[in-house]
């Protein structure tokens, strides 16, 4: 009846949040820019891409491969967050940029296929990647 219910809800939580004391959580955020000028640098005249796409995978300590698929925000901000056992932790990483989604900025700004990182932050900690650079086909009069 309603009474077993909510007494199976009741478990269920406690176990989620009891369990999560050893849990691990991480996360890994960064931003995915138009680069206008095509500088190489994260200026004043370049605007963040919303909707852009990046793929994240990770090898947790115990050699699993996760794949995850993110998209940014209309900070221009992505961000991949998991909890798991401490044991099963990430290791490594690596994002790369898949695409801008962008007519204006589609073509890659910078000839990294992706950033590669070492993932060796305490519980609760974000990890911070470089901007992922787009640019436009032809850079506007104003950049020289």
């Amino acid at each position: 009846g309603k009474l077993q219910m909510a007494m199976a809800w009741l478990v269920l939580l406690l176990f989620v949040f009891c369990g999560w004391a050893e849990a691990w959580t991480g996360e890994i955020r960064g931003r995915v820019v138009c680069d206008v000028c095509a500088d190489s640098t994260v200026g004043p005249e370049d605007n963040v891409l919303q909707g852009a796409e990046v793929a994240v995978l990770c090898i947790t300590k115990s050699g699993e491969v996760i794949n995850y698929q993110a998209f940014t925000n209309s900070r221009g901000v992505y961000s991949v967050a998991e909890t798991m056992p401490e044991s099963e932790r990430w290791e490594s990483c690596l994002a790369r940029p898949i695409s801008s989604f962008s007519e204006h900025c589609a073509d890659r700004g910078d000839k990294h296929s992706g950033f590669k990182f070492s993932y060796k932050l305490p519980s609760g900690q974000t990890h911070h990647v470089k901007p992922f650079l787009y640019k436009p086909a032809s850079a506007p009069l104003y950049c020289s």
